[in-house]
């Protein structure tokens, strides 16, 4: 389905990034991938390692597929730029890109500080809008192009205690859609994918398992058990990253050479699950009340 194309990857060390290079190199693509390889400030969970990123390298390789690891921060406009120009001196060109970079970090809204929050809107949001600005010249002068960011369910609803991450990733939806307005006359196309709960260090990790548990020592039967309520398809639970991959692969093929400006979901059923209220509040409610 990729046959000779380059696909240039965010994120690309371990979790969702490693699925994206994998599934891309099984079907014929050469990889660039694109990581920080290491931990972010604000972030509870340890970062992707120099080892991680070589692992993906020799996993891509035992599939017999050419790849160039790069690291970099996608806060970084100039060691974007220079990726993208290493991909066209190694490979010829960059034909998909997957800006897949992204953290998570927990706390209410309003005890949020400000690094907390530039930081998960620097990586999340402007760190989408940075790699699309790298590749999007090339993509215009070639005259096509395939560009998936990756948001999250949560760019289509809303969470508790992570209203940066919220913000960051209903940004990216609306980013996707104007770029897509923007690069399709140039026969670029610019979609979203939307994972549900899925395994990866972001969510399998100590402090995902504690409010998961709802206490500490959290196991992987909580961890198991939570995924259950995340889905409607029966038997799922924290699905594994290749499934998001999966979606990128479709929407960076010539299956999709008609689809632009589409969020898609990947999620098990998550967005057509019936809201529930799983804290109510015991307190005297007034229909009549108006604010």
């Amino acid at each position: 389905m990729l046959d000779g194309r380059t696909v240039l990857i965010t994120g690309g060390s371990r979790g969702q990034g490693r699925a994206h290079a994998l599934v891309s190199a099984r079907e014929g693509a050469d990889i660039v991938v694109f990581d920080i390889a290491d931990d972010v400030p604000t972030v509870a969970y340890p970062g992707a390692t120099p080892a991680d990123l070589e692992e993906t390298v020799r996993q891509v390789e035992a599939l017999d597929r050419r790849i160039l690891a790069i690291t970099g921060d996608v806060r970084d406009q100039s060691a974007l730029d220079g990726a993208v120009e290493s991909a066209i001196a190694e490979f010829g060109k960059v034909d998909c890109l997957i800006a897949n970079a992204g953290i998570w970090s927990l706390a209410p809204m309003w005890e949020l500080t400000d690094e907390q929050w530039q930081t998960m809107i620097d990586v999340n949001l402007t760190g989408v809008w940075r790699s699309v600005k790298a590749v999007a010249p090339h993509m215009i002068e070639r005259k096509t192009g395939s560009i998936v960011m990756t948001s999250s369910i949560n760019g289509l609803e809303p969470g508790v205690n992570y209203a940066h991450y919220i913000a960051a990733k209903h940004g990216v939806v609306g980013l996707m859609r104007s770029a897509a307005l923007e690069l399709g006359p140039h026969g670029v196309r610019c979609n979203s994918v939307h994972p549900g709960a899925i395994d990866t260090p972001m969510t399998n990790n100590a402090p995902m398992l504690t409010m998961f548990a709802g206490h500490e020592d959290g196991t992987a039967e909580d961890y198991r058990k939570a995924g259950q309520g995340y889905g409607i398809l029966a038997g799922s639970s924290f699905l594994p990253a290749e499934v998001i991959a999966n979606g990128a692969l479709f929407l960076n093929s010539d299956l999709a050479a008609a689809v632009t400006g589409v969020t898609l979901p990947i999620d098990a059923g998550h967005m057509i699950m019936p809201g529930i209220n799983l804290a109510p509040v015991d307190a005297d409610f007034d229909p009549t009340y108006r604010g």
